[in-house]
């Protein structure tokens, strides 16, 4: 299995809907943003499958010099073998990749965030330097274009965890902020108990209305110059703002089960995108 081999097989086995959004992208773009979506699956993976925090710490840590031994041409992984040749071309930065390992390491340092400014943070280590990094493989040519997808990469993160809200619970983590689950009389045993209730859909309704501004706001920032280039990153934002509107007709229940689109309609909205330009 060659490398490109092993990075789409981590990429459709791990069932994102950025799958679809990498169908319409020419080889070798492709090539680069499966690479570079391969490398946050390991990453990510090596803290959500790991029952030692000693030893995902350590692996992070080897991680991190792979990607510092990749900027030397050094490099032993498949992930990095086939990131490596990219790096260049779209002027990929190390501290970029460096970064999102960081966001993975506050999983394992943090369970809780007190407030918005403090999950802001989280998110632009996890979401929105991904944003940057898979702008610049699109193809950006004005600065406010990599701005716009800093702010999209903190919108699909909200998404994901107003998605996950249930899921996340069960593994120990809340990332809504302690202040706003206070603002809304929501206490963590209500999550961690799946306790659904008025107060609960107040506090959803919260989170999906700024997480509507969120890419409201981003969309504000792309320039029309860098749109058509930028189709897969809206290509994305379509199904992301589709499931949210899904949780809001399901009444917000996703303490006790994850609400998702079928493949079938996420290839319509990338193909509906798409042609929209």
């Amino acid at each position: 299995m060659s490398p490109d081999e092993y990075c789409q097989q981590k990429t459709a086995q791990s069932g994102s809907s950025f799958y679809y959004s990498f169908l319409f992208l020419t080889p070798e773009r492709r090539r680069a943003i499966t690479a570079l979506y391969a490398f946050c699956r390991e990453v990510d993976d090596t803290v959500d499958e790991c029952t030692d925090e000693s030893i995902a710490r350590v692996k992070l840590a080897w991680w991190r010099n792979e990607i510092a031994g990749m900027y030397q041409g050094k490099q032993s992984h498949p992930v990095t073998q086939a990131l490596q040749p990219h790096l260049l071309t779209y002027n990929l930065q190390q501290q970029h990749l460096q970064a999102i390992i960081d966001g993975m390491e506050m999983d394992l340092n943090q369970t809780r965030y007190l407030d918005y400014p403090a999950l802001q943070r989280y998110c632009w280590h996890v979401a929105s330097v991904v944003g940057i990094l898979s702008a610049s493989i699109f193809g950006a040519t004005k600065p406010e274009t990599l701005v716009y997808a800093e702010k999209l990469g903190h919108a699909f993160q909200l998404t994901n965890i107003i998605r996950d809200v249930g899921e996340d619970a069960r593994k120990g983590r809340i990332y809504l902020p302690i202040n706003e689950l206070q603002q809304f009389n929501v206490t963590a045993a209500d999550l961690l108990n799946a306790r659904h209730s008025e107060n609960f859909e107040n506090l959803m309704k919260f989170q999906v209305a700024r997480a509507q501004l969120a890419y409201d706001e981003a969309f504000a920032l792309l320039p029309k110059e860098d749109r058509r280039a930028q189709r897969p990153g809206l290509i994305m934002a379509a199904i992301y703002r589709t499931l949210l509107t899904e949780v809001e007709a399901d009444g917000y229940h996703v303490l006790k089960q994850r609400i998702s689109l079928t493949p079938i309609r996420k290839l319509w909205l990338a193909w509906k995108t798409y042609v929209r330009g």
